[in-house]
């Protein structure tokens, strides 16, 4: 088998992709574009893998934390429209007008930065080829964390305005109650305050072309929020936001046909026969109940599997589930496979995903180590290989 030749490795679906990418669209309508949020390694699913299926699939923009990212992306031959949604430090702004890479903007320290290119002038419809910063400004509207607030926005955007070579192509806000509830309303209050940013900016004379400020849990719950640009997060890969948005979306009849992504798979390594009683692993902390078959996973904390899950974690073995036993190591644990017949090294082992009838979700094990399915997902090492599969 050619995934034999790492020892474990990332399954991608193209088809679960492509079918949650064309779910949004259905679902969102043709008055918005989609942006595929490939940021931090796509998610922990693959950085330019993804991005090359998403574009593909339908989506109009890409949008990353970093300018490295966005720089991977252009070298790699995607096209598409790149937004970098984290910090741009000031060094790398002429990264982003060298690599056609949108940022966002918050600071006057940017503007800066920008003004210190010394680019030439452009009119607010020029061509993308030609040499400019593009920009799109975020607001604060209550999320209390990156964004500009208050009167600082006009203050903001009237320096950009007045900054040669410098285009506010977009402005952009994020929620900060949208997916851990039920109750709307502060969401609400959110989507009010950026309606006023809007008028603001108009009746200043600056009318940015690009307006968003939809993430997943927004794009299925609230049509008011899609604006003309939807960012598909998470359940880009598959996966709800939390149970309350499903709940919610439940409820309202707005539920979306959605396919995990990601398959995370290994092989067994050895196999040991031991007696009633035998200690498992660092610190003695699980004792085998019976005459039991071990099998060794060679996979550990290293690679992204928590140590949250020792004694706690399952993982499928001939479509059979199998308990951790003992601590989670570094690069290795032992699972109890007692009940898996026929058992042979080398044979797969699912860790996160479906074998046969069984399946490990993201869901299940970030119950286990109390934390959530973005978090299992991203941090799947980013050095195992992720493989396209259909």
């Amino acid at each position: 088998m050619e995934q034999l030749a790492s020892k474990t490795w990332v399954e991608i679906s193209r088809s679960a992709i492509s079918g949650n990418i064309k779910a949004f669209r259905s679902h969102v309508g043709s008055g918005a574009s989609l942006m595929a949020v490939v940021k931090s390694n796509a998610y922990g699913h693959g950085l330019v893998q993804v991005a090359d299926v998403a574009q593909r699939a339908g989506a109009s923009w890409l949008g990353v934390d970093s300018v490295d990212e966005g720089i991977m992306l252009r070298e790699n031959g995607i096209t598409k429209k790149i937004l970098v949604l984290g910090y741009t430090l000031a060094d790398r702004v002429a990264d982003c007008v060298g690599h056609d890479l949108s940022f966002m903007v918050f600071s006057m320290e940017t503007v800066r930065a920008i003004a210190a290119l010394k680019l030439p002038r452009v009119g607010p419809h020029a061509s993308r080829r030609r040499r400019a910063a593009h920009v799109h400004v975020k607001v604060d509207t209550g999320t209390t964390r990156q964004g500009v607030m208050g009167d600082d926005l006009l203050r903001l955007t009237r320096a950009l305005k007045g900054t040669p070579g410098t285009l506010i192509e977009g402005v952009a806000t994020h929620y900060a109650n949208i997916e851990d509830t039920t109750d709307g309303s502060y969401a609400e209050l959110q989507l009010k305050r950026f309606h006023d940013a809007l008028a603001s900016l108009r009746d200043d004379g600056i009318d940015p072309p690009i307006r968003h400020t939809a993430c997943s849990a927004a794009a299925i719950l609230y049509p008011d929020t899609h604006f003309n640009l939807v960012r598909l997060g998470v359940s880009m890969y598959g996966l709800w936001p939390s149970k309350e948005t499903h709940a919610v979306a439940t409820r309202e009849g707005r539920l979306l046909d959605l396919r995990p992504v990601m398959t995370w798979k290994t092989v067994v390594a050895q196999i040991k026969h031991v007696k009633k009683g035998t200690p498992i692993s660092y610190g003695l902390t699980e004792r085998v109940s019976r005459a039991s078959t071990l099998a060794l996973i060679p996979v550990g904390y290293w690679d992204g599997y928590d140590r949250g899950l020792s004694s706690t974690g399952v993982v499928l073995i001939r479509g059979r589930r199998c308990k951790v036993m003992g601590r989670i190591c570094m690069n290795m644990f032992v699972v109890d496979a007692t009940d898996v017949p026929g058992i042979r090294v080398e044979d797969e082992v699912v860790l996160l995903g479906t074998q046969k009838r069984e399946s490990i979700t993201a869901d299940d094990i970030a119950s286990k180590i109390s934390s959530i399915n973005y978090e299992v997902v991203t941090r799947v090492n980013p050095l195992i290989p992720r493989v396209l599969v259909r």
